[in-house]
């Protein structure tokens, strides 16, 4: 089958192309540009690429058309698929289509933690030795692609003593970053709902994009219709922590594994509990009640803890991974790439990457760095760029969200096109943060900030570089700074 891309270059869209050329489609895909990493990576996967959109882009007409959630409805090519009658889909379509069929899908959704805990999903699974299948929207360290194909699943033969458990009846499973942003512009369901889910995992939920979902209730209920799409004979993993978790999941028709910290307080009591050794990335593990021993993560921070849980009660209750085994291949997770990621050390300094832009994450991570690096400075540098970062929706919650850092500096918002009243207000941001004794302040540009930093951090500093976005070089930019200063 020949697939053609419409917007090949996103990080999603290309990750399918890769999948499907992986498959043994023929793959084409065109976009405006081809920056790295994306371009590069779709040519080594040998996907032919175009650039620009042209509707003879479409000659001869592909079997399927995947439009992606960037494109709009003028868009060349996606107009000329849809008005000559060629079967067009959303990336979430493709995928449940042509790869999820004859699969059992894990999804894993959250306002946060679902890359991570997505990737440890896979890794689990991969050691426990079920070959799975996986598309995640970053790239897991302990892979070489953000994409794979599944092995075959064998299934094992029912004992004369009874019927086998669900668990050990699923096929091979595929493990899915399931993403509650609106599908395409033909379709403004939820991306997550496509892929019917035989586990799911909630890791939490709070308010977000803001531009697809006007209120808090409206975002509940993306999540709620994402629960009632389990199975009876599925798996619901969710937060016990996180109240807004506990009261969606009695949606749910399947059977529900609560995870959480022995610290919280909740109104339920989690299956799967860690006790957190302080000062550390170990926990007590209790299933159950039952002590199942420790675990000595290498990702830091109380949050990662969280995605562990969550990783054993989808692997562990949701496929009949042995609870050891996963414990021990949590151990040798390496992160994701742009999640808490040593970029370099330079001058002394420690710079890291993160993708944090939630109020929430930036504060998790920010404590996991201060945890991780008690002495020295921490820098934190943020740039706001998402929908909902710019808006003013989060103005308050961000104040407190820096409390770990010596030093924050605030880069100029990413869009534009922001109401002036409801736009995220930096400058009152920085006068909150400097009343919460923290140094704060805006800065115009990169070349700003770059400079702030080489001027002022010390050996031992650490550095957070907060962003969804590329931030204009930032990383290469400093790292020569701070090599060549004096």
């Amino acid at each position: 089958m020949r697939v053609h891309f419409v917007a090949v270059a996103g990080s999603g869209m290309g990750s399918l192309a890769g999948l499907l050329k992986a498959a043994g489609h023929e793959v084409t895909g065109s976009d405006t540009s081809f920056y790295p990493p994306m371009g590069p990576a779709l040519e080594q996967w040998g996907i032919r690429l175009m650039e620009g959109f042209d509707e003879k882009h479409l000659e001869p007409a592909p079997d399927m058309v995947v439009i992606g959630n960037v494109c709009r409805p003028w868009n060349v090519e996606a107009r000329t698929a849809i008005d000559c009658n060629m079967r067009y889909v959303s990336m979430p379509q493709a995928l449940a289509d042509l790869v999820l069929e004859g699969r059992s899908p894990l999804v894993v959704g959250g306002t946060h933690g679902k890359t991570t805990t997505s990737a440890m999903c896979a890794h689990v699974l991969a050691v426990a030795g079920f070959e799975p299948g996986f598309l995640i929207g970053g790239l897991p360290l302990n892979f070489e692609s953000s994409f794979r194909l599944p092995g075959p699943r064998k299934l094992p033969v029912a004992s004369p003593s009874g019927p086998l458990p669900p668990a050990s009846k699923r096929k091979a499973p595929f493990v899915i970053e399931g993403d509650e942003y609106d599908t395409a512009f033909f379709d403004k369901t939820p991306k997550f709902w496509h892929y019917l889910p035989e586990v799911a995992v909630i890791t939490s939920i709070e308010h977000d994009h803001i531009d697809i979902y006007a209120d808090a209730a409206s975002y509940d209920d993306a999540f709620v219709e994402f629960v009632k799409r389990i199975p009876v004979s599925g798996l619901l993993v969710a937060s016990s922590h996180d109240p807004r978790v506990v009261a969606i999941a009695k949606a749910a028709r399947s059977d529900i594994a609560f995870y959480g910290l022995s610290t919280d307080a909740s109104e339920v009591s989690p299956h799967w509990m860690a006790a957190p050794v302080a000062g550390t990335s170990e926990f007590d593990l209790f299933v159950a009640g039952t002590s199942g021993g420790r675990v000595a993560l290498r990702v830091p921070g109380e949050h990662n803890i969280r995605n562990a849980l969550a990783a054993l009660g989808a692997c562990c209750q949701g496929f009949g991974v042995d609870v050891k085994t996963a414990m021990r291949a949590l151990e040798t997770f390496e992160g994701v790439k742009r999640r808490q990621e040593l970029r370099f050390v330079a001058g002394g300094v420690r710079v890291y990457d993160d993708f944090a832009h939630h109020p929430t994450a930036v504060r998790e991570t920010l404590c996991a760095l201060r945890a991780l690096h008690p002495e020295g400075g921490l820098w934190a540098v943020f740039e706001p760029r998402s929908a909902t970062a710019c808006r003013s929706l989060h103005q308050n919650e961000y104040a407190a969200s820096f409390d770990a850092a010596s030093t924050i500096l605030l880069a100029p918002l990413g869009r534009a096109d922001i109401p002036a009243q409801g736009r995220l207000d930096l400058e009152q941001l920085a006068l909150d943060l400097t009343a919460r004794k923290r140094r704060a302040e805006t800065s115009p540009s990169v070349e700003a900030i770059v400079k702030t930093i080489a001027g002022g951090a010390a050996a031992g500093d650490t550095v957070a570089i907060l962003s969804n976005g590329a931030f204009g070089g930032i990383f290469d930019k400093l790292k020569v700074a701070l090599e060549t200063r004096r």
